[in-house]
């Protein structure tokens, strides 16, 4: 299961907000150095805490559990349900970064308060799921674009390579799941670390397919949410009921759902909220075409706009709708400034509809706050940017969150506000810390957000 676009959009993401900025790459480094103050604040860090609420409907979230639990993303088939049957055990291998075992432990409490999980972290060898760590230019010689990713049956990195021919890493033939591997770059932010744990531990316990139909989880290539949600805890949960059990096909955890979804989640029988429908291979294709490598910017625009075009034409009103309208925004930014505003405004009136003060609000906002701050509209740049900010905490987003905290510093400064401008940009570095991970990350967004005021 490869974790495909955590690694494409947080580039896009930089890009597109470093397309307003008119410097030129020595300019950056020379203001990078000189914006930053000598010392750093100490890094900022997210609590034990749930992420999102819950207000669905028990028959939407079994089919949403059917759906991610038996097929891949690739549309292969999954015959089976495959889990860890009995208590579940986590080893970390030597070398990992300091900022990995608090975000671990943090992890698996939630795993065993909301999930139910009987899940524990254990030293040496023979654990049910091994964290293994280095540094990102090694994995991807061996597994191209994947920023992090999880296989099963093997437990280091070393038996991995000696496992790629053949059936030993495929999911599809599991019965029953006794060793995961999760591989981790050791060189990255310790955000993208703790999104990485997220992500992969909750596939190696759990479904291995990603819908874009959610606006509300992990399990979804939009990448939106990187930390798991409530919503993701409950599938977990349901996955592991005493009520299931590995082995069972598709329509014996069918049967089993209704009871499971009502004895574990009983407001799901008044919630109203729905799934959606199945997203076509052709909407999918055009995404990744518009956010992937390899592709020029005129064809990932008119890929961006394919995927625009195919959503309106099945009728979508979600999430799928607004984030084909989000990528167009960001890839439109450096060549067509309207239709990148038009973009973003559309995908925001969706996203304000269907996940209301969410995250992906919050990502507009950054981005239509970086243009009433080009602008000189400092006014318009404050209060889109106090808008966004809770979503963003919410959500744990560290980078997101520190990159609204600097174009809000910006904008304070324009309004003649300096006291509160130092105040918040020093925040704003505290995340940074944690969301972009080096120094030299976080003098290079705070210089491309001060290019941005007039």
């Amino acid at each position: 299961m490869f974790n495909r676009f955590l690694s494409l959009m947080a580039p896009a993401f930089a890009l597109a907000l470093a397309a307003c900025a008119p410097t030129t790459g020595t300019d950056v480094a020379e203001r990078s150095a000189a914006s930053l103050p000598n010392g750093l604040p100490p890094m900022n860090t997210f609590g034990n805490q749930r992420v999102g609420g819950l207000s669905r409907s028990n028959s939407s979230i079994a089919a949403d559990f059917l759906d991610l639990s038996f097929q891949m993303e690739s549309g292969r088939v999954i015959e089976r349900l495959s889990r860890f049957e009995g208590p579940v055990t986590v080893a970390v291998a030597a070398g990992a970064p300091p900022s990995l075992s608090n975000d671990l432990d943090l992890l698996l409490a939630r795993l065993r308060s909301e999930a139910r999980i009987d899940i524990t972290r254990v030293g040496g060898q023979g654990a049910s799921i091994t964290i293994e760590t280095m540094p990102r230019a090694r994995m991807q010689r061996v597994v191209p674009q994947a920023a992090c990713f999880v296989v099963p049956r093997v437990s280091s990195w070393s038996e991995f390579r000696r496992s790629r021919a053949g059936r030993t890493l495929d999911w599809t033939t599991l019965d029953r799941r006794e060793r995961v591997a999760v591989f981790i770059p050791s060189d990255v932010s310790p955000q993208e670390i703790r999104d990485c744990l997220h992500e992969e531990i909750a596939q190696a316990l759990g479904p291995l397919n990603d819908l874009y139909r959610l606006p509300d989880s992990v399990f979804n290539d939009d990448n939106f949410n990187a930390v798991l949600t409530s919503f993701d805890m409950m599938i977990l949960r349901a996955y592991y009921d005493d009520g299931l059990q590995s082995g069972m096909t598709r329509g014996e955890v069918a049967a089993r759902l209704p009871a499971i979804l009502s004895r574990i989640h009983p407001s799901g029988g008044r919630a109203s909220a729905g799934s959606g429908s199945a997203t076509p291979r052709a909407w999918i294709t055009a995404i990744e075409t518009a956010l992937g490598p390899g592709s020029s910017d005129a064809a990932r625009i008119a890929s961006a706009e394919r995927a625009v075009r195919l959503a309106q034409s099945a009728g979508w009103t979600d999430t799928r709708t607004a984030f084909a309208y989000f990528a167009l925004g960001r890839l439109t930014l450096s060549r067509d400034v309207e239709t990148s505003i038009e973009a973003f405004q559309a995908a925001a009136s969706i996203f304000e509809r269907v996940a209301p003060n969410g995250i992906q609000s919050a990502h507009v906002d950054m981005q239509l706050a970086a243009f009433a701050l080009s602008a000189g509209r400092s006014a318009e740049a404050l209060q889109l940017t106090a808008r966004a900010l809770p979503a963003a905490t919410s959500a744990q987003n560290a980078s997101l969150l520190s990159t609204l905290l600097m174009i809000r510093a910006e904008a304070l400064e324009d309004a003649g506000r300096a006291s509160e401008a130092r105040s918040v940009r020093l925040d704003s570095l505290a995340w940074g810390r944690y969301g972009f991970g080096s120094n030299a990350a976080v003098g290079a967004r705070l210089t491309e957000v001060a290019a941005l005021s007039p």
